[in-house]
């Protein structure tokens, strides 16, 4: 979340840059400042009173040594009823913190200079292409059918098992999905990503921590007995490994990769093109996390643009990358870049990776610091990527490479296949 310094010290800035996301933060800025005002005069108030009671009981003693009773007792008196006095101050002051915070978690992230004008995704900022769109034979068929006819995904036995949007993987399928995960975690690792293994549950303070709790959307699966949260992407639990935390600038940046299944109730979605692998419950990503310091976030960053650039090459993926306008950016983040595969039989861009920088956004919730070399103790930067996601990246590879005598493996990833055809 933004931290008060910023909005009192910049308080039209903020309401400006805000209005890029077209959030119109006039009216939350003033209360946040308002309550600032409330929770200060509170807590100058209680160091007021504690002053004064010290110096009080402090001379209570003396007074009696000297015989003046009456004004011992007097002290006495003024103590009780000021450390009365407190016990109201400090209801108010933390009642203004917790409404503080709650305003807080309400604002969105500021968006980059970078971050072009625009309402939606029809706004965004192509920024790079990449590939050759390829020619399919007619009678090419869209991934859904493609993978009935070679029994690579069972989607009507995923809705018997648990419902729609969570696919049964089978046969080729199954090993296309475990060769696209370890294919992107070598990679990675090459990368200097160091890998992790996360849960897949989350407490509330984890999800706080990287904004996606409040849930304002309602994207995430709540386990209620244990008040535990399945992870929509393994950026919530890889990047709180660091809250709390303050690390020292000589071992920034830190990079991490995580594989994990990602789970997102995708509320809304309904009359979308949801068909095949375009839109599910449950799927498969590798993620790479980094924490750095805000003088090389940036250019983290635009390494990570060009890694995931790389991937999708391997892949012989056409692509492109798109720098998302004020309108269509997530809430925590102050610049994105989404890469798109283009998917032949379907005719269509699908979205496969978003590459971000939250700047101190996250970090200021999840209390991530780094000391810097003057000793100082300052925030981080965080940013994370889908490197990659893989649903739409399998769609695209069935319905690009297929032939008439079945669908081709891109060369890269054969090693990790040990087939070169579906067939």
């Amino acid at each position: 979340m933004l931290t008060l310094k910023v909005i009192t010290e910049n308080t039209q800035a903020v309401i400006d840059k805000l209005a890029k996301k077209h959030y119109d933060a006039q009216a939350i800025i003033e209360e946040v400042i308002d309550t600032d005002k409330i929770r200060k005069t509170a807590q100058q108030a209680l160091d007021a009173n504690l002053s004064q009671i010290n110096t009080l009981s402090k001379s209570i003693g003396q007074r009696m040594k000297e015989g003046q009773k009456e004004a011992a007792e007097a002290a006495r008196d003024t103590v009780a009823s000021l450390k009365e006095q407190n016990k109201q101050l400090e209801s108010d002051r933390k009642e203004a913190e917790k409404q503080l915070t709650a305003l807080l978690c309400q604002i969105p992230n500021l968006p980059s200079d970078r971050v072009p004008e625009g309402k939606n995704a029809e706004d965004n900022v192509v920024e790079k292409t990449g590939g050759t769109l390829p020619v399919l034979q007619e009678g090419a068929l869209p991934h859904w059918e493609l993978a009935k006819k070679y029994h690579l995904i069972d989607f009507e036995l995923g809705v018997k098992i648990t419902g729609a949007g969570f696919p049964v993987y089978k046969q080729q399928g199954a090993r296309l999905q475990r060769a696209l995960i370890n294919f992107f975690l070598d990679h990675a690792r090459e990368a200097g990503y160091i890998e992790i293994q996360p849960p897949y549950l989350v407490n509330a303070d984890s999800g706080y921590g990287t904004g996606n709790l409040p849930d304002k959307e309602g994207q995430m699966y709540y386990c209620t007995v244990d008040d535990l949260y399945l992870i929509p992407t393994a950026e919530v639990p890889v990047t709180n490994i660091y809250r709390d935390v303050i690390l020292e600038e000589k071992d920034l940046p830190v990079k991490n990769t995580a594989y994990s299944a990602c789970f997102r109730r995708e509320a809304g979605s309904y009359g979308k093109d949801v068909r095949g692998l375009n839109r599910l419950h449950q799927f498969d990503k590798v993620e790479i996390v980094r924490i750095d310091t805000p003088e090389h976030s940036y250019e983290s960053l635009q390494e990570m643009v060009d890694y995931v650039q790389s991937l999708l090459e391997k892949l012989e993926l056409p692509w492109r990358i798109l720098r998302l306008c004020g309108g269509d950016m997530s809430f925590t983040s102050a610049l994105t870049f989404d890469f798109e595969v283009f998917s032949a039989a379907q005719q269509r861009w699908l979205e496969v990776s978003s590459v971000s920088n939250f700047e101190t956004y996250q970090a200021n919730r999840l209390k991530c610091r780094y000391r810097d070399d003057n000793k100082k103790i300052q925030l981080c930067h965080t940013l994370n990527g889908s490197a990659l996601a893989l649903p739409r990246i399998v769609a695209a590879l069935l319905e690009n490479n297929q032939t008439p005598e079945g669908i081709r493996i891109p060369e890269a990833l054969v090693p990790y296949t040990r087939f070169e055809m579906i067939q």
